[in-house]
């Protein structure tokens, strides 16, 4: 059986880390979401240190400060973190769900044909959940993510008075900074700047896109994905 990689698209609060831990859970797919390769890379990197990225320089400590205000972490930056893990992946024999990137063209141009040439294009099947720019403010605003594994948990009626992680049982709490109705507000401009045009490049270069309705339950919003990505 061909592994297959999944990439899960939507703004802000959609719910794609959710969705890609039930998808990661039923398939038995690694779940790679580019803001943990990016926070573990902010954890364990000093600030002063530069990645050099096709010729040009890029600071740990000003991609974390773009990072905190909203603003999308340098496209080159992120993209050559995330091709070393598609690499590793392939190399373990593992298919994956991808959450977080692409997010710009620039990503697409550079992350596609790899991940084409690795997996196969027809192996390459990619869901868009769409939710309105109100419900985005309010599911960020409210949502929280575990102490333990960073699972971010979807604001609803059923987890709105949760205080424990579901799936490990640690304490759940607010993001610093990056749930602020503001930074909320920044990253959604930023989503329909930079991300949305990623679907031209998709429909251009043959890689067909799946719309799932985020504005459903979980429940609801799992299974169309599972039924439009078998």
């Amino acid at each position: 059986m061909n592994k297959k990689v999944i990439i899960i698209f939507g703004p802000p609060g959609a719910g794609k880390g959710t969705q890609s831990e039930l998808l990661s859970e039923k398939l038995g797919y690694y779940h790679l979401e580019s803001s943990k390769v990016l926070e573990r890379c902010f954890k364990n990197e000093n600030p002063n240190k530069t990645f050099t990225v096709e010729g040009k320089d890029y600071n740990v400590g000003d991609e974390i400060a773009n990072w905190e205000k909203g603003i999308l972490t340098s496209p080159p930056f992120v993209t050559a973190l995330m091709m070393n893990e598609f690499k590793k992946l392939h190399q373990d024999g593992k298919g994956f769900i991808l959450s977080g990137s692409p997010r710009t063209v620039y990503e697409a141009e550079k992350e596609m044909p790899v991940l084409s040439e690795l997996y196969g294009k027809n192996n390459i099947k990619i869901a868009m959940i769409e939710i309105s720019a109100d419900v985005t403010i309010f599911r960020n605003t409210h949502r929280k993510i575990c102490e333990l594994m960073r699972h971010s948990i979807l604001f609803s009626k059923e987890t709105e008075n949760l205080k424990l992680c579901p799936l490990d049982g640690s304490k759940l709490v607010k993001r610093e900074h990056l749930d602020d109705p503001e930074t909320i507000r920044t990253r959604l401009v930023q989503y329909e700047e930079r991300t949305l045009p990623l679907f031209d490049y998709f429909k251009n270069n043959g890689f067909n896109v799946k719309k799932i309705d985020g504005e459903r339950t979980v429940a609801e919003v799992h299974q169309e994905i599972l039924s439009k990505i078998s």
